[in-house]
């Protein structure tokens, strides 16, 4: 005669709890480690929109502190694109009006006081080799596709309009390619007005290089190319 195991209903109880707790263990790391990822990917998103705002309100600045007739209508511009960098970082749960204090400062458009007699060697990472004479009526301007601005990052400017850039090292009508090295995507832009940066791209022309998500390129390669 077969003898049946039994078990009490206070260790059946017993089971049970335990295998909740490992069930809801496992659902909260799950939920902790998908938090952490949109942390971190919101965190990205909002620091790309507080550099664009800073490099805007440095550019913002230095028209009101060196002002020419044209300073009126480029300031009015930078206000709206301000404005819609703020509407992007209250949409993305970022902090409204949050500045990158550390936004690439402008550089001098002026040219060294005694430019080298030959253009530097072209730079390994840069597909193109050139030794064309620099750019005319832009004394120490690189060479036609030359490597530029090493180390920058890019941003966008919030501008509307056809792919386009602006900078602080180019006049209007210059040509600048720039990629993404993290998705090896490029875009090549005329310079169409003056920024804080060396290459500020408008949303057209990052929409051709960004990343999903993001709003800061971290590994640029710029390359003046006409």
């Amino acid at each position: 005669m077969s003898r049946r195991r039994t078990v009490s209903t206070k260790k059946k109880l017993a089971l049970f709890v335990s295998a909740a707790a490992v069930a809801g263990g496992g659902a909260f790391a799950m939920a902790a480690t998908s938090n952490a990822a949109q942390t971190a990917a919101d965190s990205t998103v909002c620091q790309g929109l507080a550099t664009a705002l800073g490099n805007n309100q440095k550019f913002i600045a230095g028209q009101r502190a060196n002002p020419d007739a044209q300073s009126a209508a480029r300031i009015a511009n930078r206000d709206a694109v301000v404005a819609q960098i703020k509407v992007q970082q209250q949409a993305s749960g970022c902090v409204v009006g949050e500045s990158a204090q550390d936004s690439q400062a402008a550089q001098p458009v002026t040219p060294p006081a005694n430019p080298p007699a030959n253009p530097p060697a072209a730079q390994p990472s840069s597909p193109v080799r050139s030794t064309a004479p620099a750019a005319p009526g832009v004394p120490g301007a690189p060479a036609a596709g030359k490597q530029v601005c090493a180390g920058s990052t890019v941003t966008l400017s919030g501008e509307g309009g056809a792919p386009a850039a602006s900078s602080n090292q180019f006049p209007a009508g210059a040509t600048l390619r720039v990629t993404n090295l993290d998705n090896n995507k490029s875009t090549t832009v005329k310079v169409t007005s003056v920024s804080g940066s060396c290459a500020l791209l408008n949303n057209a022309a990052f929409e051709q290089v960004r990343e999903p998500g993001k709003f800061l390129i971290r590994r640029a390669l710029i390359e003046k190319v006409g």
